[in-house]
């Protein structure tokens, strides 16, 4: 009979956090969170494909951070934002007057609500039922592991508020935690797939298998080029040190990395359908439904 009971060898860090036989595809790779999962799956051998919407921010990253041990490959995607009423582009309403505000909150556009959800919550939903094959695969190619998906959403999926007037944005991230939870359990009860819902890697189904499972990461405020406006010919974006938040800091390639490997690895095993925020105490001091 199994045992749950581990050696001191089983416990080192290079057995719980080991991602060298793994790959992993990872949407947005070639800047921001993106670029620092992809960083730290492949620095640690994990061979990654990255798609984004720029083939030359995806060949700049295979480029520069193509090293070893692991290997990264590139491929192309798509995204979409709600500029029209994001503050820092167009401005903040007048609180005051009922007048300003519809007129600000009425310059976001129909469309621009249906790709911002088709970016964060459908192609989501596409992209889990496509790779359904190969996490079965690599589940039976791993004895003891199991595959999973780990999405990034926001924590401006559980704010109680605009997430800076990014309303189209901040909806379809409560959206995803949704349907990250909704399709784990299909999942679970289908296949067994891990699936972690906030805001890319497993654990018993109901039947106590080892299949595969899912994670979310629901992170804080991460140098990016959506929260900088801009990346440098490193790909990598600059935010001013300080923060509101209790770490009185935005967070780093290092806290990304982490929390990846964690999932990812091994020693995420007894995770399923769990959200993580790695926001710096965001939540602790602001307004959140979690």
């Amino acid at each position: 009979m199994a045992t749950l009971n581990k050696s001191n060898e089983d416990l080192k860090i290079n057995k719980l956090f080991d991602v060298s036989k793994f790959t992993a595809i990872v949407t947005g790779g070639g800047t921001g969170i993106g670029l620092m999962i992809t960083q730290a799956l492949a620095t640690n051998g994990a061979k990654v494909y990255i798609t984004g919407r720029r083939e030359d921010a995806l060949e700049s990253v295979v480029d520069q951070y193509n090293t070893g041990p692991g290997q990264i490959i590139a491929g192309l995607a798509g995204i979409a934002r709600d500029d029209n009423t994001r503050f820092s582009k167009a401005g903040k309403f007048d609180p005051k007057s009922p007048d300003n505000i519809s007129e600000h909150l009425m310059g976001s556009e129909s469309e621009q609500w249906a790709e911002t959800f088709q970016t964060n919550i459908t192609a989501q939903y596409f992209m889990s039922a496509a790779f359904l094959p190969l996490l079965a695969k690599g589940r039976e190619v791993t004895p003891g592991y199991s595959t999973s998906i780990v999405n990034v959403a926001s924590i401006s999926g559980v704010m109680k508020g605009s997430s800076m007037g990014q309303f189209a944005y901040a909806t379809s991230k409560a959206g995803k935690c949704s349907r990250a939870k909704s399709l784990d359990v299909r999942k679970l009860l289908l296949t067994g797939r891990r699936t972690h819902p906030p805001h890319p890697d497993a654990v018993n189904d109901v039947r106590r298998e080892q299949n595969s499972s899912g994670q979310q990461l629901a992170n804080g405020i991460f140098p990016s080029e959506m929260t900088a406006g801009s990346s440098g010919s490193d790909q990598k974006s600059e935010l001013k040190p300080s923060s509101s938040n209790p770490a009185g800091r935005p967070g780093s390639d290092s806290d990304m990395a982490a929390n990846i490997l964690f999932l990812a690895g091994p020693g995420g095993l007894f995770m399923n359908g769990q959200v993580l925020y790695p926001d710096g105490g965001n939540i602790l001091v602001q307004p959140a439904s979690t």
